[in-house]
């Protein structure tokens, strides 16, 4: 899943593919890269990150959308948590709904994702943006997020959303510490019991930074790429990651140690 931030202040890219153009020829070459998903997203989720109103996360989402819709096969995500510019995505083009809070209560984005049969990516995250790396804190993490997705999966079910409209992520450094991360990338197998495709998206976050002492998120490519090829050992089925082409050899790669290919 290659990652195309249509924002002016993403941690990893800076707003390099704020226009329409730009990210329309960004998404091109990921796809020729081997991207089999593109995950658009038009509001910063950083630690700390400000909420970006309705109206205008619409506005940076929903032309790029219907552009790559008419132009590729590539199947669309929007990387967003408001019902509204879910809805508004679906009907550009988009067939998926990356939600970074499914941990919420309401349930106008289950029913939203029911109405439209879209793919749906749940995810764990302790907090908000604006609050989760305050203080993070939990009993057994990787126990409390495998209870989060069972819990999950049966509400969604209730509303509408099959299970195999469903995809599961961690949530990697969303209200976790370092010491979280690494005890859920170690529990990685452990995720795949509910039957559901694992999504993991580690790339260029600042765990790696803190790993390999690389500050510039660039430079955190080759602790991304262990990531990505153990977590091909461990089951996991999507990577969401930034440099597609490095992945897809590292992938291919460990694919090919493992016997899948």
């Amino acid at each position: 899943m290659g990652v195309l931030n249509v924002t002016p202040d993403s941690f990893s890219d800076g707003g390099r593919f704020f226009t329409a153009e730009a990210a329309l020829e960004c998404a091109g070459q990921m796809i020729r890269d081997g991207a089999d998903l593109l995950d658009v997203g038009g509001e910063s989720t950083r630690p700390g990150a400000a909420s970006v109103p309705i109206e205008e996360e619409i506005r940076r989402v929903v032309p790029v959308i219907q552009q790559l819709a008419a132009r590729v096969q590539t199947p669309i995500s929007v990387d967003t948590q408001k019902p509204e510019v879910a809805r508004a995505a679906l009907l550009a083009g988009a067939s998926i709904v990356n939600d970074i809070a499914a941990n919420r209560t309401d349930d106008t984005m289950w029913r939203v994702v029911a109405e439209f049969r879209a793919g749906y990516v749940a995810m764990h995250m302790q907090g908000t943006p604006q609050t989760m790396q305050q203080n993070p804190a939990y009993t057994d993490v990787a126990c409390e997020v495998d209870e989060f997705f069972a819990e999950r999966l049966a509400r969604l079910k209730a509303l509408g959303v099959r299970p195999e409209q469903v995809a599961l992520d961690p949530g990697i450094g969303f209200g976790k510490t370092l010491a979280h991360n690494l005890a859920l990338l170690r529990a990685l197998p452990r995720f795949t019991r509910h039957d559901r495709p694992v999504l993991l998206g580690v790339s260029r976050k600042s765990f790696l930074g803190k790993l390999t002492k690389a500050e510039n998120p660039a430079d955190r490519l080759p602790g991304a790429l262990a990531c990505a090829a153990l977590a091909v050992r461990d089951g996991v089925h999507v990577l969401r990651v930034h440099d597609v082409r490095a992945t897809v050899a590292a992938v291919r790669v460990a694919e090919a140690v493992k016997g899948d290919s």
